[in-house]
């Protein structure tokens, strides 16, 4: 699949998660945020405006939900491997970039979130 010049984003896709390496955050979780960057052709669906033929932002953030709540993860690392495995398996995009920040963490310092960016390609 030749490189995509179009990007489509989808912001801070919300949701309270049980990842981690702690007990703690596997029985009483933490709230997360992921962001999605994909590599599209936007030129079909601008010309025709039909979601057909275009990536479906809604169904990309449904399985965003899904596959983080469908298993635990005790890295993020592991956490956004998973995301992207699953935005590539699931839609015609050529590369796919995904963050995962876990807000609030539970370490010994005060910090908004840690995060993990990682990009994948076909």
């Amino acid at each position: 699949m030749p490189a995509m010049p179009d990007r489509l984003a989808l912001r801070a896709i919300r949701f309270h998660g049980f990842h981690g390496v702690s007990r703690a955050e596997a029985r009483l979780g933490r709230p997360f945020e992921v962001d999605v960057e994909m590599a599209v052709d936007a030129a079909p669906a601008g010309q025709s405006d039909a979601l057909r033929d275009a990536v479906d932002y809604a169904a990309v953030a449904r399985l965003v939900l899904r596959t983080a709540e469908r298993r635990r993860f005790r890295l993020l690392e592991a956490l956004a491997e998973a995301l992207a495995r699953a935005v590539l398996r699931g839609f015609p995009v050529a590369e796919v970039t995904i963050r995962v920040r876990k807000m609030s963490p539970p370490v010994a310092v005060t910090m908004d979130h840690a995060s993990v960016e990682v990009t994948r390609r076909r």
